[in-house]
C-alpha cells in the first residue's frame, strides 16, 4: 500500500496512529467512526484477514477478554464477526496454590453475569478489527513502512522510510512494549524484569475444561490453563506457565510426549493426561510504564503505555480501555473544535487511565511476591486467605467486578 516518491509528499490528518495491532486499530476504528480522518502505519507488510487468521489450531497467543472490552468490540462492530470465527467463552475461574491448600473459585453466577469473559486468539481479535477498518473511508493505512524520524513544530510530522510525511494535531504511539515512536518522543519508562519467562502453546485434555479458566500458583511460577473450543471439542486448552529463564528454555526444549508429560502433573492431572498440540513458544516478562503517557500532540496507549505480567490476562484489556477513553476525549474536543492535540485534551485521558494502570501493575507485582515466597508463615497466611475468601460471597463479587473490567468511569463505547 506504499509506494516511494522522488520528491518527499506531506499529507495531513486529524490523528495518526502508529501500530497496527489490536489497540492501535480499535483507536483508529474509533477516532474514525466519530467522523475524524486517520492515518493507520504498521510496519507489516499487509493487514491481516479473518481468512488468513484461521488455522485449525487456535494460535498460541491468546487474550482474555473482558465483558467491558466485549462491549467496546461489539460497539466497533468486530465482535460478530468474531463470534463467527472463534471465541470460547468461560463461566468460571478456579485458582489454586499448589504448594498448600488454598483454593478459590468465582463465577459467573455470583457475579450475576452471563459470563466472566472470553478466551480469543489475538489474530481474531485483530482480524476483525481490520475487517472494519480497511476499507473505511476515513482511515488511510500505511502498511509494510517504517519510521524514520518525528518531527516536532506545529503538531507532529513522522517521516516514514519511504520519504512521505505525515502531519497531524495528534500522533499516538501503539506500537508495542518496545515502542520505537516513545524512544523517538524522549520518554522514559519504568522497568520491572520478573525474571520470569512465559511459555505458551495448545494442548487437548482428557477431560472437558467445562469452560472454566484454570490456574495453579507452583513454587511462584502460575501455570494457566484457559480453555478453547476447537471445532466444536471442549478439550482444548491454551497454556501459559510463567517460570524462571532456565525453566522456560528445559520446557521449550523437550519434545512434545514429555511437555505434555510435565504439564499433566505440575497441574495435578485435574484435565487428565495433556496431549501438546503445537510448538511451545517462550517470551520474557518485563513490567514497564512510561512515566508519562503524553506530551504535547502525542500520546501512548496499550504496551507503549504499560506492559504487564500474564498473571491476570488484562494487558489486552488495559490497551483497549486506554483507545476508548483516548478516543472519547478526542473526539469530545474535536466535536466542540477545541484543539484535540493539546495537553489540556491529552492530560485528562492520562488522569482517567494511570492511576488504574498503575494498580494493575502494582497488584501483579505483588502477587508475584506473594507467591513466590518460601516464608512457612506467609505461605500459611496465604493459604487460610484464599480459603477464608472463598467463603465471602459478597467479597468475591467486588474482585469479580475489578476482574470483568467494571472499574471506574467506562467510556460510552465500553457501556
Amino acid at each position: 500500500m506504499s509506494s516511494s516518491s522522488a520528491t518527499p509528499s506531506v499529507e495531513s490528518f486529524e490523528a495518526v496512529i502508529v501500530g497496527g495491532g489490536m489497540v492501535g486499530t480499535a483507536l483508529c476504528a474509533l477516532l474514525a467512526q466519530a467522523g475524524m480522518r486517520v492515518a493507520l502505519v504498521e510496519a507489516q507488510p499487509a493487514p491481516l484477514t479473518l481468512e488468513s487468521a484461521v488455522r485449525k489450531l487456535p494460535n498460541p497467543r491468546v487474550s482474555a477478554l473482558t465483558p467491558v472490552s466485549q462491549r467496546l468490540l461489539t460497539h466497533l462492530g468486530a465482535w460478530p464477526a468474531m463470534q463467527k470465527t472463534r471465541v470460547t467463552p468461560y463461566k468460571g475461574m478456579h485458582v489454586w496454590d499448589a504448594e498448600g491448600s488454598g483454593e478459590i473459585a468465582f463465577s459467573a453466577d455470583e457475579a450475576g453475569a452471563a459470563v466472566l469473559g472470553h478466551i480469543v486468539e489475538n489474530t481474531v481479535t485483530l482480524a476483525a478489527l481490520n475487517n472494519h477498518v480497511i476499507g473505511d473511508p476515513n482511515v488511510t493505512p500505511y502498511f509494510g513502512v517504517r519510521l524514520q524520524a518525528l518531527q516536532r513544530s506545529s503538531g507532529s510530522r513522522l517521516v516514514l522510510d519511504d520519504g512521505r510525511q505525515l502531519h497531524s494535531p495528534l500522533i499516538v504511539a501503539a506500537d508495542g512494549a518496545r515502542s520505537v515512536l516513545r524512544e523517538m518522543a524522549g520518554i522514559d519508562v519504568v522497568s520491572d524484569d520478573m525474571q520470569q519467562e512465559a511459555v505458551v502453546t495448545t494442548v487437548q485434555c482428557a477431560k472437558p475444561h467445562g469452560g472454566i479458566a484454570r490456574q495453579a500458583f507452583i513454587d511462584g511460577r502460575p501455570l494457566a490453563f484457559l480453555p478453547l473450543t476447537v471445532e466444536g471439542s471442549d478439550h482444548y486448552c491454551s497454556i501459559v506457565w510463567s517460570t524462571t529463564p532456565e525453566h522456560a528454555a528445559e520446557l521449550s526444549e523437550l519434545p512434545r510426549e514429555a511437555l505434555g508429560e510435565a504439564l499433566g502433573k505440575a497441574f495435578g492431572h485435574r484435565l487428565g493426561e495433556v496431549t501438546v498440540c503445537d510448538k511451545a513458544h517462550r517470551f520474557p516478562l518485563v513490567q514497564r510504564h512510561a512515566r508519562h503517557y503524553v506530551q504535547p500532540h502525542f500520546a501512548l496507549v496499550g504496551d507503549a503505555a504499560h506492559s504487564i505480567h500474564p498473571l491476570a490476562g488484562q494487558g489486552v484489556n488495559l490497551g483497549l480501555m486506554d483507545a476508548a477513553v483516548l478516543a472519547e476525549e478526542v473526539v469530545h474536543a474535536w466535536q466542540r473544535g477545541a484543539p484535540w492535540g493539546e495537553l489540556s485534551t491529552l492530560r485528562r485521558y492520562e488522569r482517567r487511565r494511570r492511576f488504574d494502570n498503575s494498580a494493575m501493575l502494582g497488584l501483579m507485582k505483588g502477587f508475584k511476591v506473594l507467591f513466590g515466597s518460601h516464608d512457612p508463615a506467609l505461605t500459611l497466611a496465604r493459604n487460610l486467605g484464599m480459603s477464608g475468601m472463598n467463603q465471602l460471597v459478597p467479597l468475591k463479587r467486588v474482585l469479580m467486578r475489578q476482574a470483568t473490567g467494571e472499574r471506574g468511569r467506562l467510556p460510552l463505547s465500553c457501556c
